[in-house]
């Protein structure tokens, strides 16, 4: 199956690689390998992986389609907040922003177009309308816009930090402050392709926390607001100061606690979204509740940890 694709505004002057990893959404090793076996190219023109994405160009893909059925459906995907300009979702675990390269499972773009919902086209191939994105292990509040406005007001919203998202998180041990911020630049793990860590040479992510509840030496029950949305960056940050999240065994936390407090993911959840309105311009606030993985982890965990009368 061959796609052809303009080359994004954004994508223009970097790395052949790098430009298609973002394109496709996969890491950029297989980008390279895409490349390399002639699966990715540009028209008109050879380009090694290291060679520069040109104003102008025309990316061609011929991939080999790996789902042979269609794509299954989130249909427990509550949606929380729609009109005519955007629509809010409460994304389940297990649940994929858009479709990818080697990805099977539901996606929020996929279930809401099967429930009919109108999504604008603006945005890369596969991944119309989204202008923000949570992890596949991540819940809570995504917003997709439906009309082209609002998805050029959104990404500028999203863009120069307008938006208020805050996520709950337990995460393990005692935090030394009641409130902080951790400012560390992100990029991915040389080790793993799907890892990410603290490192000069990433980008710029901005963390902001606050406590709410406090579990002995054991966990800390934290407030999360991002200035960036950089992949896997409250994972990341905790885990640079020594307090991964609870459940996360991709950054270290303790099977053991896990185990206890049956955790098989992340206990990490977008439980607020805070927006202008792109057409009326009124302040837009849409809350979720804890799923039921995480509601019982946190009854658990207080059980670990009964206040004093």
């Amino acid at each position: 199956m061959s796609r052809l694709v303009p080359a994004p505004d954004a994508l223009v002057g970097k790395r052949f690689d790098v430009a298609v990893a973002k394109m496709l959404g996969i890491s950029r090793a297989k980008a390279a390998d895409l490349i390399e076996s002639g699966q990715a190219r540009v028209l008109g023109r050879d380009i090694a992986k290291s060679g520069t994405l040109m104003a102008g160009e025309t990316v061609e893909f011929d991939l080999v389609e790996a789902r042979t059925e269609p794509e299954p459906v989130a249909s427990d995907m509550a949606i929380v907040y729609e009109d005519d300009d955007v629509v809010v979702v409460d994304k389940p675990v297990g649940v994929a922003a858009h479709a990818s390269v080697g990805w099977t499972g539901p996606t929020v773009l996929g279930s809401l177009l099967d429930r009919g919902v109108h999504i604008t086209s603006y945005g890369a191939a596969g991944r119309q309308g989204i202008v923000s994105r949570l992890d596949v292990g991540t819940s809570g509040l995504m917003l997709v816009c439906k009309s082209d406005l609002a998805y050029v007001e959104m990404r500028r919203q999203f863009a120069e930090h307008e938006v208020v998202k805050t996520y709950h998180a337990l995460v393990q041990g005692s935090l030394k402050e009641d409130r902080a911020t951790i400012e560390a630049p992100i990029g991915r793990a040389k080790v793993s392709d799907f890892r990410f860590c603290v490192t000069p040479a990433g980008k710029p992510a901005v963390t902001h926390w606050d406590v709410t509840e406090r579990f002995g030496g054991e966990a800390t029950f934290v407030s999360v607001n991002l200035e960036t949305g950089r992949t896997h960056q409250i994972r990341v940050h905790f885990s640079s100061i020594g307090h991964p999240l609870a459940g996360d065994a991709m950054y270290g936390a303790n099977p053991v606690l896990s185990e206890a407090l049956g955790l098989e993911r992340q206990w990490l959840h977008a439980t607020q979204l805070e927006f202008r309105h792109p057409r009326t311009r009124v302040w837009t606030t849409v809350t979720s509740r804890y799923p039921t993985d995480l509601a019982r982890a946190l009854d658990l965990m207080r059980e670990r940890h009964p206040r004093l009368q």
